[in-house]
């Protein structure tokens, strides 16, 4: 296994200070944003499909502080019922993929998007419920009419151009949110589709990170290390669904942490060991979003707690078997 970052962490430095920070902790790579909600300031590949000079100096950057690029990330929504945002966001992809074949990297990460609830929506309509019935046709319609469709006919260029992982973020408020989900969109459009496995998301759902490693298996694409903490007495008295503001962290059912500080070290063992045992022997990448600690301290913190954790040699013979 081998670690990297987010750069969205580490976005009050510019790339060439963010690699040589990641350079000095021993981080191996770096997991680019390159438009959606990660945004563009390190790497916008508008500009560096058209400009090789450019282009140049952004590989450079990498290569002068000894940091691979992990994944190229575009998470949008590309299903969006407005029309003009969904092709935003879609084109984001669509470039983010186009980088990669340039560039040679094999995985892009986003999220799988949420349609509206119908086709005069406005606005994405997240559904958790099959009652009453109208959830239930408005489910079936954004499905089977919209996101199977859509990734349908971006696995195809994705494969097209190398692309042979997408990595979708299991995340609430899309409709890829845990491992049925992904499983279902997978089993639709093709093995190209895969996991970004964040446990924090997980976490505060109420499942086991190890066991959803298990029911994945190998649609495990990428690895987002990043916790969350549970508020015990705001769950007993609102439960985990939570429309609060992220900063309002003391009256929040649960809050995103630096790994570490949410869950510890037993537990992030086993989810390192799962992984590895169902067949992911691949990038670990950091995602800070701590609203107690900076970006600096955040990362610094979360790099030193996974280099005690991860896996990083094959296994040796056992000579005890």
């Amino acid at each position: 296994m081998k670690l990297s970052v987010l750069n969205a962490g580490l976005y009050q430095l510019d790339l060439e200070q963010a690699c040589a920070f990641l350079e000095r902790m021993g981080v191996q790579a770096m997991e680019v944003g390159c438009g959606g909600f990660p945004g563009k300031k390190h790497c916008d590949p508008e500009v560096l499909l058209h400009d090789d000079a450019k282009l140049k100096a952004f590989t450079d950057t990498f290569a002068r502080h000894h940091i691979e690029i992990a994944a190229f990330s575009a998470h949008g929504n590309p299903v969006h019922p407005d029309p003009e945002k969904a092709k935003q966001y879609h084109n984001d992809f669509v470039n983010a993929i186009l980088l990669a074949e340039k560039l040679g990297v094999k995985r892009i990460v986003g999220f799988s998007g949420c349609p509206g609830g119908g086709r005069e929506d406005q606005t994405p309509n997240w559904i958790v419920s099959p009652w009453p019935d109208d959830f239930s046709r408005a489910l079936e319609y954004q499905w089977q009419e919209v996101l199977i469709p859509y990734w349908k006919k971006t696995v195809v260029f994705a494969n097209e151009h190398g692309i042979h992982k997408i990595a979708l973020e299991m995340h609430p408020g899309f409709c890829v949110y845990n491992p049925e989900t992904l499983l279902k969109l997978r089993a639709a459009v093709g093995d190209t589709i895969g996991a970004n496995f964040d446990p924090s998301h997980l976490f505060w759902q109420g499942m086991d990170p190890v066991m959803a490693i298990r029911e994945l298996g190998d649609a495990i694409h990428f690895f987002h290390a990043k916790d969350t903490k549970l508020d015990q007495a705001n769950i007993a008295r609102n439960g985990v669904l939570d429309l609060k503001n992220y900063a309002k962290l003391n009256r929040r059912s649960w809050v995103f942490r630096t790994v570490g500080y949410g869950h510890g070290m037993v537990e992030w063992n086993s989810i390192i060991s799962e992984l590895r045992m169902n067949g992911y022997d691949d990038y670990i990448s950091i995602e800070h979003e701590d609203g107690l600690m900076s970006g600096n301290e955040g990362m610094t913190k979360a790099i030193r707690f996974l280099q005690q954790v991860l896996i990083t040699e094959k296994p040796g013979d056992m000579f005890w078997a």
